[in-house]
């Protein structure tokens, strides 16, 4: 099957947890907007039925099904691709770690935008400091510790008992926070070992690593979900 993935040009965004996925299977798919541009996606928004339509995206289209939000994409694409362990225990503690990580995702893109999505970051920097400094203090540690405990509890080298995308989806998320927040992410250096020896172990991986040194791998920046204002991770 070919795969039609359909999220914004410009941004990583939450479309690269899907991208990494399809990515690291080696499979058969198309980048719409980044090849057609944003336009051909709307356009296909606007000609959809009613009872299929997404929220937003990322979206999938595989054959005639349309499946949006991250999670339940790469919850289906996990045993089509090999990326998850097999047996219904497996796939859905799978999914209850990427439901996590998509709380985390959203805890991440409030420290920029803490009151009002529609409005610059610049028009809400105070609440952005407030909001920041009770997510590194408190929030950043008891998430990452949890994944770090995840790794613990399973083989001590991946989220589950083999490879899967919850392991490409940790990878983007420390790859993430590691450009956002450097200082904090340093300060957590020795609480994150595992955390930090399965990202480098998936940024070896033979198709993700292509990947990565490939222009299809967008750069991190202030348009994104994880974005660097140096004013919110100050040395502490």
């Amino acid at each position: 099957m070919r795969y039609e993935l359909y999220y914004w040009t410009g941004i990583q965004g939450r479309g690269e947890f899907v991208r990494l996925a399809l990515e690291d299977a080696g499979a058969d798919y198309i980048d719409v907007a980044r090849e057609r541009g944003d336009n051909a996606m709307l356009s296909f928004l606007q000609g959809m039925q009613a009872g299929a339509l997404p929220f937003a995206p990322p979206f999938l289209k595989a054959g005639r099904l349309v499946i949006a939000q991250t999670a339940l994409i790469l919850a289906y694409l996990g045993p089509r691709l090999g990326l998850v362990p097999e047996g219904s225990g497996a796939e859905i503690y799978a999914q209850q770690l990427q439901q996590t990580i998509t709380d985390f995702v959203a805890e991440v893109h409030d420290t920029h935008h803490p009151l009002v999505l529609s409005e610059y970051y610049e028009q809400q920097r105070p609440a952005a400091r407030k909001r920041t400094q009770a997510f590194l203090d408190e929030r950043l540690p008891k998430f990452l510790g949890y994944f770090e405990d995840v790794i613990a509890r399973g083989n001590g080298r991946q989220a589950l008992s083999r490879h899967s995308y919850v392991d490409l989806s940790l990878f983007q998320l420390v790859s993430g926070l590691d450009y956002a927040f450097p200082n904090a992410m340093t300060r957590m250096h020795k609480r994150m070992t595992r955390l930090r020896a399965l990202a480098a172990r998936i940024a070896e991986r033979p198709n993700i690593s292509a990947y990565l040194q490939s222009p299809r791998r967008i750069a991190f920046n202030e348009d994104g979900i994880f974005r660097h204002y140096p004013e919110l991770d100050r040395a502490r």
